[in-house]
């Protein structure tokens, strides 16, 4: 899941992309609405949060210009205006959820799981492959009914590839998917990251689940392609 959090206050900014990064999503920031119009139009993002206050273009404008472009990401408006007319004003204008401030870090999670529940995708809550299993909604991931105990970005990485299955994923794709705009491109965090998940599904009996496509990715399979990876 990836994440753009628009807010031009620093500290709120930090304060969202550290709790977006230790729910295991991908967190970009953007300070105006000019550049975040600019991210959603180059990004596939799967939602939003987004504060009215802008210095350039206010978040009502924001949303009903990428509304008008056929941008259907789902946005979570996020401000200090608690007026019903602003509430009324920023869901008419195309947005999907509103939170005021100041809040609290856990309903922001609770309120962004919900809206990726929504049909726009069809995104499932417990996820299952072979002898694997994903409770997205708790964060809970299992093997041979064992739990796992994974990183954040491990976490990430399963469920992306649990969405997935049986198909060809390349690098771009996990990094697009799994990471923000502060990943180094240069580094083989991929492969690396690739490598521990991989360590921590296998055992004494289990059958690999994820392999290696030469030339082209990763894919989660219960059985290893024909290119002998």
């Amino acid at each position: 899941m990836r994440v753009l959090i628009v807010e031009d206050e620093p500290s709120v900014a930090d304060l969202l992309a550290r709790a977006i990064r230790e729910a295991a999503w991908a967190a970009d920031v953007e300070s105006t609405g000019e550049r975040a119009l600019v991210a959603l139009a180059v990004n596939p993002y799967d939602l939003v949060v987004l504060d009215l206050g802008l210095p350039d273009v206010g978040g009502f404008e924001v949303t009903r210009r990428y509304r008008k472009s056929g941008g259907t990401t789902p946005i979570l408006i996020l401000t200090a205006r608690d007026a019903l007319t602003d509430r009324v004003a920023g869901l008419d204008a195309g947005a999907d959820d509103y939170l005021s401030k100041p809040f609290a870090v856990e309903e922001l999670l609770a309120r962004l799981r919900a809206l990726a529940r929504r049909p726009r995708e069809a995104l499932d809550v417990n996820l299952q492959f072979v002898d694997l299993e994903l409770d997205a909604g708790a964060r809970v991931a299992r093997r041979a009914g064992v739990t796992l105990s994974l990183t954040a970005r491990e976490y990430g990485l399963l469920e992306f590839l649990l969405r997935r299955p049986r198909r060809v994923v390349s690098r771009a794709q996990i990094l697009e998917g799994v990471w923000d705009d502060n990943f180094d491109p240069i580094a083989n965090v991929v492969e690396v990251l690739v490598a521990r998940l991989r360590r921590k599904l296998e055992g004494p009996g289990l059958v690999p689940l994820i392999h290696t496509v030469r030339g082209m990715g990763y894919i989660l399979s219960e059985r290893a392609p024909g290119n002998g990876a």
